[in-house]
């Protein structure tokens, strides 16, 4: 089983309550697919080959805290925000985040979850561009460096594009989440490139439509994202956002650009709760 190691922001405070942090940690470490979990640096290390999403909703409900993922992976990681807003073919907004991971072993980790998307299967794809001009339009093809049909992710590179990721399946609220292990595409070769899903199942290449060795008649695209490099384990220390003075609890309730982005509640919410602590209420000053 491939591990990840995730780096787990808890909203402990200046200091955790040993008793609720060993009860989160045991929790977690009672899992299958977990194969350890400690506390260092003012985080949770987590090695686990379990879907980021899911153990994050395990942190925040076992210890009735807001968690978040600060770094994921030990060797090179990348991310992509995805996206609908530039695709007009679905009624509700999809929106989400897929991070990638090179492993020691040489296999690529891409860890997601995207919610918005109609039930079912989708198709998800690396694409040759990085170019959101036209939305989703302008990412180009699915990229194939080695020139071979399309295909799903069990085959042989020669009969695969390498960026036929294969599918996954949204519940009936809209949410996919995710973890797939890829052993033909390597971080270094998507970083600068997009990834996007699609509004039908992808057929792997085995179909009767003419599509099913081009795009495996997934349709298409209704979300995308541009691949960009990320921090993985202890390589961000940030807490707060210099330009903007937002804490790292409360990204996930903005935008992530705007006239909504600052508010001034949020402000004195980050100055409050480091009030006691001369060392650490620089949002004060923003």
């Amino acid at each position: 089983m491939l591990m990840s190691k995730l780096e787990v922001l808890v909203d402990f405070g200046p200091k955790p309550d040993e008793v609720v942090l060993n009860k989160t940690l045991a929790e977690l470490k009672s899992q299958e697919g977990v194969k350890d979990a400690v506390y260092k640096e003012g985080a949770i290390l987590v090695e686990t080959a379990l879907p980021s999403t899911q153990v994050l909703e395990m942190v925040s409900k076992t210890s009735g805290k807001r968690a978040v993922l600060q770094g994921f992976g030990e060797t090179q990681s990348a991310v992509a925000m995805i996206s609908s807003q530039s695709c007009c073919k679905i009624k509700r907004q999809v929106l989400g985040v897929i991070r990638f991971q090179q492993t020691e072993e040489g296999a690529l980790v891409a860890d997601g979850s995207i919610d918005g998307l109609p039930a079912g299967m989708h198709g998800v794809h690396v694409h040759t561009a990085g170019d959101l001009s036209q939305g989703c339009k302008s990412i180009g093809e699915h990229f194939n460096p080695c020139g071979a049909p399309h295909g799903g992710p069990e085959d042989p590179k020669d009969r695969r594009h390498a960026g036929d990721l294969g599918n996954i399946i949204a519940d009936e609220n809209g949410r996919a989440t995710f973890r797939i292990v890829d052993n033909v595409l390597k971080v270094w070769d998507i970083i600068g490139r997009s990834v996007a899903v699609t509004e039908r199942k992808d057929d792997l290449g085995r179909g009767c439509s003419p599509s099913s060795k081009i795009d495996g008649d997934s349709g298409t695209p209704i979300a995308c994202g541009i691949i960009a490099r990320s921090a993985g384990v202890f390589q961000n220390p940030k807490r707060i956002c210099a330009c903007d003075g937002v804490v790292v609890w409360d990204e996930r309730d903005r935008p992530l650009a705007g006239k909504g982005r600052r508010e001034e509640k949020q402000e004195r919410r980050c100055c409050q709760n480091h009030s006691n602590n001369a060392n650490v209420n620089p949002c004060c000053k923003v």
